[in-house]
């Protein structure tokens, strides 16, 4: 005896009305749109990030040399929050200059000693 169902029942073959072929692609559209303004969105957050790391800043300008006394034994120096710290000893006194990152110039002097 046949089987007077067109599809078995375990078949995926099966037909659709033209209302819902239409509907489905309305669904497959506006699926394809909103993905679409999804991956853009992603898409500006990745630029974004990525100019937020990669952009230029101006370094700091910094002075080319300090001057300490002839004869003097530097023990450190440091550049930092736009001053250039130098400490050395001269003439059996240590002493610290801070002077400034940008122009070079001498900005206070101070002995260092023991009490």
């Amino acid at each position: 005896m046949s089987n007077p169902e067109t599809n078995p029942p375990g078949s995926t073959d099966t037909e659709l009305t033209p209302e819902a072929m239409a509907m489905l692609g309305k669904a497959r559209r506006s699926f394809a749109v909103s993905m679409g303004i999804l991956l853009l969105g992603f898409m500006a957050i990745g630029v974004a990030l990525v100019y937020r790391v990669m952009r230029d800043s101006p370094p700091p300008s910094v002075a080319e040399s300090v001057a300490v006394p002839q004869g003097a034994e530097v023990i450190s120096a440091i550049n930092t929050d736009g001053t250039i710290q130098v400490t050395f000893s001269a003439g059996g006194a240590t002493l610290l200059n801070i002077y400034d990152a940008g122009t070079g110039e001498l900005e206070r002097s101070v002995t260092i000693g023991v009490e």
